[in-house]
């Protein structure tokens, strides 16, 4: 049956995107929302100036050394229903139904510790060379040390892309399978973004901390430009006031 509204633009769903080399590679793995959240709160955290003891007390009110800290919160809908309704499309909402999904947004609060496919071949050298068989004949492979998260971009429109850092995760299981896998559920996550601050000096950051930078930049140049075409309904409320 045809759309009431054939001419509605197509909905943008928000994603999570994930820069990590865990799985099988440096493959980004996109966590695309089933539902975009019916809101979202934005926080920007207002600096404090220390106290001044000086004569320069007047210049520190407005002295400030980095753009302000800003956080989202949001509640994302998750649910296999109608996934369920057509199995043989889904085979792995019909064994797992939502739990890959959550397990996926679970990991990004996890430290890095290599691939699973080097991680894989990292167990069977070590296995076989136990035996007296060595896979490489030489060096054998050598699992990713942990000690960092991925890098994650919160991608809400072209409008709004920025690496997070996730801050808070809860999650609601509310209804089960019969293997008591979950089928819906509600995640509550708090994210903070991430600034050209945040990561290494140049000479040691990655190639995914460098697409974070550039969007955290392309997102903050928009914001500026949108800032400055507010000049025009300025100007309208400046003619608005003159009694002439």
């Amino acid at each position: 049956m045809a759309s009431a509204f054939p001419r509605s633009p197509k909905l943008v769903k928000g994603a999570l995107v994930e820069f990590s080399e865990r799985f099988l590679g440096p493959i980004p793995n996109i966590i695309i929302f089933q539902y975009n959240p019916e809101s979202l709160s934005r926080t920007l955290e207002v600096w404090q100036p220390p106290e001044a003891r000086d004569s320069s007390h007047s210049a520190s009110l407005t002295a400030q050394p980095s753009d302000p800290p800003e956080t989202f919160n949001l509640t994302l809908e998750l649910d296999a229903t109608d996934a369920l309704e057509e199995p043989e499309s889904h085979p792995v909402a019909v064994l797992s139904g939502i739990a890959d999904r959550i397990a996926a947004m679970e990991m990004l609060l996890y430290p890095e510790e290599g691939s699973l496919l080097g991680n894989l071949m990292g167990s069977i050298s070590g296995s076989l060379s136990g035996g007296g068989v060595s896979l490489s004949g030489s060096a054998e492979v050598q699992p990713v040390p942990r000690g960092t998260v991925p890098v994650v971009l919160f991608v809400w429109g072209p409008g709004r892309i920025v690496p997070v850092r996730l801050t808070s995760f809860t999650v609601d299981e509310q209804a089960f399978s019969p293997l008591l896998y979950p089928i819906r559920a509600k995640v509550t996550m708090g994210l903070k973004i991430l600034t050209p601050r945040d990561f290494p000096c140049p000479e040691k950051r990655t190639a995914a901390q460098e697409i974070a930078i550039a969007a955290f930049e392309f997102t903050r140049t928009q914001k500026q430009v949108l800032a400055a075409a507010n000049l025009a309904n300025s100007v309208e409320s400046i003619l608005g006031m003159l009694p002439f």
